[in-house]
C-alpha cells in the first residue's frame, strides 16, 4: 500500500518530527510512506473573511497539485465523520481488497481545507470535536495510520 500524507506548512516542532520518524520507521514493513508538505500563505493580521478564504483557496490549490488521479482521499477536516481506529482499519482493509493502494491524507493549514479540496475528497474525517494545531494532528494521524495497520494484522499494539 502507498500512503502519501500531504500537509500544509513546514513542521519545525523537534518533539513532532521524532515522533512522526518513529511511526514512519514502524510502517515501513506495512506501506510505502510518503510525506508532501506544501507551503504556507501568510495571513494577513486581523484578516477579513474574503482574505481568509483567498489564503485557504491558494493553499488548496498547493494541495491538489499534489493529489494523483487514482489516489483515495482522505481529508481531515473538525466537520467530517469520525471513526472509531477499528473503523477506520476497516476502511483502509477495505480499499486493499477493492484494489485502491494509493491513498492519501490530508492535512490543512491553520484555516483549514479549501472548499475545492473537500470535493475532491472521498472521505471527510473529524478526529474529535476538539481543536488541535495542525502540526500535533500529523503525529496523531501517524499514530492512527500505524494502529490500523496493527488492528488488520490482530496486533496486541492496539489492546
Amino acid at each position: 500500500m502507498n500512503i502519501t500524507i500531504i500537509a500544509v506548512g513546514k513542521l519545525k516542532e523537534k518533539y513532532l518530527k521524532q515522533g512522526i520518524d518513529e511511526y514512519a520507521k514502524r510502517m515501513k514493513p506495512h506501506a510505502k510512506l510518503t510525506m508532501i508538505e506544501v507551503s504556507d500563505e501568510k495571513i494577513p493580521e486581523n484578516a477579513a473573511e474574503k482574505e481568509k478564504q483567498q489564503v485557504k483557496q491558494k493553499e488548496g490549490e498547493k494541495i491538489l497539485d499534489k493529489i494523483q488521479d487514482n489516489m483515495y482521499v482522505f481529508a481531515l477536516d473538525p466537520h467530517g465523520r469520525m471513526l472509531s481506529s477499528e473503523k477506520a482499519a476497516e476502511t483502509i482493509d477495505k480499499l486493499a481488497l477493492h484494489g485502491k493502494s494509493k491513498i492519501a491524507f490530508v492535512i490543512g493549514g491553520s484555516l483549514g481545507l479549501a472548499p475545492d479540496v473537500l470535493r475532491r475528497a472521498d472521505f471527510t474525517w473529524s478526529f474529535s470535536e476538539l481543536t488541535f494545531p495542525h502540526q500535533l494532528i500529523r503525529l496523531m494521524l501517524m499514530e492512527q495510520i500505524y494502529r490500523m495497520f496493527q488492528i488488520n494484522q490482530g496486533s496486541a499494539y492496539h489492546k
